[in-house]
């Protein structure tokens, strides 16, 4: 079992890849997302891993793996390698006019694409792509930046751009709100699996004891979006997500929006500058301005 380790051959790269997506996700199922394999494949590599090592790397039941000493050794030294050269590729392209863009799911349905003609048709020279960034990232290797809502305590990191601050209110179809009356929060509770502690935060922002009741889940924020404005039920949403739908009277808020601790934001990847993500990150910061103040 030690035979390839004392003769100094190094690992198979994509047993060392796999080791690194799993440990730094925590998941192997979110780790082939970001590798694109099937979770056993990342199973297999990582057993691989351990054999040509003659060590564990996990441990503990399937549904709650942690990583032993020997993982907690090996996770730094590889994720700094990949980074290395994830920043590496990245600024060879961005020598060109290629911006890889990595964005949580509902703010690109929502927001970004709908947007997006006005930067094509402004920029032709860009090659823009986008790519999903799951709910629980930070960073996505390889893209030269990330669009996400953050914390507003990460404003202040470099490379990051704020775009719209995040107001949080309860959005409904008109026909709902009409039928619940006076007493509104008793109305089905919809409730996005990306953010399942909406309802809780807004209820702490705006001062108010949820009555008891379940929400119905779904997987991302723009799924639960749709099934209000199909009349589903009530849904807590930030205001740059709804505000066209609010405008146009396809929603309505009656309790308003409540300012909340996190905002829009562009995240620069570090290392990375080239003149497509100066001209993006500009004109995300103008389509952010252009987002009218959410009722209160």
């Amino acid at each position: 079992m030690f035979e390839n380790l004392t003769s100094g051959a190094l690992p198979s790269l994509n047993a060392l890849r796999a080791f690194e997506a799993m440990a730094r996700t925590g998941r192997a199922t979110l780790a082939a997302e970001e590798l694109h394999v099937t979770h056993s494949a990342v199973s297999r590599q990582v057993k691989a891993l351990e054999a040509a090592l003659g060590v564990r790397l996990f441990t503990g039941p399937k549904h709650r793996l942690e990583l032993t000493q020997a993982g907690r050794d090996l996770l730094p030294a590889l994720t700094g390698a990949f980074d290395q050269i994830a920043t590496a590729v990245r600024q060879v392209r961005a020598s060109g006019e290629d911006l890889l863009v990595a964005v949580n799911a509902s703010v690109s349905v929502k927001w970004l694409i709908p947007r997006l003609g006005g930067f094509t048709a402004s920029h032709p020279h860009v090659n823009l792509q986008l790519a999903e960034l799951p709910s629980h990232a930070t960073s996505y290797r390889g893209a030269h930046a990330v669009v996400r809502i953050v914390p507003t305590s990460r404003l202040a990191e470099a490379g990051a751009t704020p775009l719209i601050q995040s107001h949080l209110g309860l959005v409904m179809s008109p026909g709902l709100a009409e039928r619940f009356g006076g007493d509104l929060l008793k109305a089905p509770r919809l409730m996005a699996q990306t953010h399942p502690q909406g309802w809780a935060i807004w209820a702490a922002l705006a001062g108010v004891e949820l009555p008891p009741g379940q929400e119905q889940p779904f997987a991302h924020l723009h799924f639960a979006l749709d099934a209000a404005i199909a009349g589903l039920g009530v849904a807590v949403m930030p205001w740059p997500l709804v505000a066209d739908y609010v405008r146009a009277g396809r929603l309505v808020a009656p309790y308003g929006f409540r300012k909340a601790e996190s905002a829009f934001a562009l995240l620069a990847a570090p290392g990375v500058s080239s003149r497509a993500l100066d001209q993006f990150r500009t004109w995300l910061a103008a389509e952010g301005a252009k987002t009218p103040p959410p009722p209160a």
